[in-house]
């Protein structure tokens, strides 16, 4: 009877003592969520600043300019705990982001007009670009069709039940029966975005200046990527001088200046790491308002290590 009673004893003890090491894990796992969203958070307020002051300028938006130096990993920990005499057990914390041009890449939402109907001369561009990195030509129409049937208006007698949703991101394009392996080809050059949007000259790279401009080759395309790192064009018709025979470049489809950024920033706070990415868009005549109209978490993961 003394062991039954010994074992209870030991038993119940020892489920205790895992309650309370499990409650302390889940407490300390809520607290660096809550710490990580805070500091991304404020990752992202310093972003959206950066880009406030750059519109000031009136400058082209270019990657010479302040918004594209990545930010190199920064310890932060000393400003987390606030009590600076006893910051000993206080957790590091790394910070690190890159602000990119969503508009250096060519934006999936131009193959579908207002009305519904796929553009011409937009499928003809994602073609090219299709051709020029080495994947399926079926895939611009694939593509295409996808995003005309999602976007298509909604039936008032019930709809249509075959649909597809809407993506929101160049992932999401599997939906659209998209293999992932193509996905992963085409998703440095492509990008959704809420609406129709032109390629930057200044910052696309020069599969998607081909893709963008009918009649050019890509020796062309990196002639004009040499060009605007010693000097960014500040209007098209700079870009058409260096490229004789060229049609005038429609300003729907090209230009100089960008609206749309998208926000990476990752943050390793002790063992974990958290990263999360942001599409920011500034608004107004002058881009003094800066809007983050999407925003997702990347990756959550544990290490091993620092």
């Amino acid at each position: 009877m003394a062991m039954i009673i010994v074992t209870l004893v030991v038993t119940l003890a020892g489920a205790m003592v895992w309650q309370q090491w499990r409650a302390v894990q889940v407490e300390a796992a809520e607290r660096a969520r809550t710490q990580s969203a805070w500091i991304l958070g404020g990752a992202l307020d310093w972003a959206r600043l950066i880009l406030r002051e750059d519109a000031k300028s009136r400058r082209p938006t270019a990657l010479s300019e302040p918004w594209a130096v990545p930010l190199a990993e920064a310890r932060l920990s000393t400003f987390l705990a606030a009590d600076k005499d006893n910051t000993d057990d206080a957790p590091d914390a790394f910070l690190s982001g890159i602000i990119t041009d969503a508009q250096a890449r060519y934006n999936l939402r131009n193959l579908v007009d207002a009305q519904g109907k796929i553009v011409p001369t937009e499928l003809a561009a994602l073609e090219r670009l299709c051709v020029t990195i080495g994947v399926a030509g079926d895939l611009a129409a694939r593509i295409a069709a996808g995003l005309r049937d999602a976007l298509a208006p909604v039936d008032p007698a019930g709809g249509n039940p075959t649909a597809p949703l809407l993506p929101r991101t160049t992932a999401q394009l599997g939906w659209f029966g998209i293999e992932a392996e193509t996905l992963g080809r085409i998703d440095p050059y492509v990008i959704l975005l809420p609406r129709a949007t032109p390629v930057n000259i200044n910052t696309a790279a020069r599969e998607v200046l081909v893709a963008a401009i009918k009649g050019l080759d890509l020796a062309t395309a990196e002639r004009l990527v040499q060009m605007r790192q010693r000097s960014p064009f500040e209007t098209l018709q700079q870009v058409e001088a260096q490229v004789p025979g060229l049609a005038p470049l429609p300003a729907q489809q090209v230009g100089v200046k960008s609206s749309f950024f998208e926000v990476r920033g990752r943050l390793r706070l002790g063992d974990r790491v958290l990263e999360q990415r942001s599409l920011v868009e500034r608004r107004g005549a002058d881009g003094a308002d800066v809007v983050a109209f999407q925003r997702e978490q990347v990756s959550s993961r544990e290490q091993s290590g620092p």
